[in-house]
């Protein structure tokens, strides 16, 4: 990462629902970006963004894409519209960075990275979780030996479903979303930057509860129809030969299970909430009684969500990789899809994709305004 001055990539933002505010809050943070533009297909919630976050320019998707000022997308979109925003932001000649997941299904993420590679464009995607201090410290313990070898991975994703607290959950019961495609790509990025890349995955994936009752505002009492697996057990076997379980679930009351514990030859590591930025880590190694609390020595851990979009913007500046990029992304997406397959076909699944492990953040962090 150069931390010199560079000049700012101006962002337009699509998509002014319920994860925006962070975005909006904490990309002014960084110097190598600048908000120019929001949209939204509800007009109203554009503007409101526009006004609360001082944000110049309200635009249709349409003049966004068109726009010679904005050279980065951030599509804020729901999922079932990932893909088709990426796709035509690659062709307006647009880098993207995409909620995750990258897309619903295989063909339209390979779509996505084929056309942008055809471009010579940069496509990243949520989430950037891994990119904050707590995941990036166990990071360094594992590159720097402390629990030897990784053999086994544990990761519980256990609740009860969006629909008690979030006002459109919808969306998280059809085809792409779920526990697996909602949350499973926060514990699936992690897993991979600590343990590479996955060979093969298997499965048993249900629907518990055929029907859901919202229990918020403002549809409090409306009934949801249920299209998607809402408990997957898997198993992930890695490339570099650890064995790895995997539960996400809408479909528990609760649970006492850790977030992610990592196995190795000389100790186990406890590995904080992928989907937040910062700790606690502890560390048990051998021969010890207790666990150790292990200090975090790298920046970002509070919420930091917008940091995967600011190392991307730096790339483009600085013309080098980016670390929540799109093949990572698609290995992540591959792996969901194959775990789902291969309960429905009582059978292994071995990924066609591979990535490599994006590099640490310096511990200075990003260059902040």
């Amino acid at each position: 990462m150069g931390f010199t001055t560079v000049r700012k990539v101006k962002v337009g933002i699509v998509g002014c629902g319920n994860i925006s505010d962070i975005y909006f809050e904490n990309l002014v943070r960084f110097s190598v970006l600048e908000v120019v533009a929001c949209s939204d297909l509800d007009s109203d919630k554009a503007y409101h963004a526009a006004e609360k976050f001082q944000v110049k320019n309200v635009f249709t998707v349409e003049e966004m894409l068109r726009s010679s000022e904005i050279e980065l997308i951030i599509n804020l979109t729901p999922p079932s519209a990932h893909a088709s925003l990426c796709l035509d932001a690659l062709n307006a000649g647009k880098h993207v960075y995409v909620e995750k997941p990258i897309a619903v299904t295989l063909e339209d993420g390979k779509k996505v990275l084929k056309l942008a590679k055809e471009k010579g464009l940069l496509v990243g995607s949520a989430p950037d979780t891994f990119l904050g201090g707590g995941i990036q410290m166990c990071r360094k313990l594992f590159d720097d030996g402390w629990i030897g070898r990784p053999v086994a991975a544990n990761a519980f994703m256990m609740g009860h479903g969006p629909e008690g607290w979030h006002p459109n959950p919808e969306f998280f019961y059809q085809e792409g979303g779920g526990p697996l495609f909602d949350m499973g790509p926060y514990y699936i990025t992690t897993l991979i930057f600590l343990l590479g890349s996955i060979r093969r995955v298997t499965a048993s994936a249900s629907v518990s509860f055929q029907e859901r009752t919202i229990k918020s505002e403002p549809h409090y009492g409306k009934k949801i129809q249920v299209h998607t697996p809402t408990h997957i057990s898997g198993v992930l076997d890695f490339e570099e030969g650890a064995v790895g379980t995997l539960v996400t679930s809408f479909d528990v009351w609760g649970s006492q299970v850790p977030r992610i514990e990592i196995h190795g030859t000389e100790g186990t590591l406890s590995v904080p909430d992928p989907n937040r930025f910062g700790g606690p880590i502890f560390l048990k190694r051998p021969g010890e009684s207790d666990w150790e609390k292990i200090p975090i020595l790298f920046g970002f851990t509070e919420n930091s969500r917008g940091i995967g979009p600011a190392d991307m913007a730096e790339a483009i500046v600085m013309n080098r990789p980016h670390r929540a990029n799109g093949e990572l992304a698609f290995h992540v997406l591959e792996t969901m899809h194959g775990l789902l397959e291969a309960s429905e076909w009582n059978r292994h699944y071995l990924l066609k994709s591979t990535c490599t492990k994006p590099e640490l953040v310096p511990h200075v962090g990003f260059l902040l305004n």
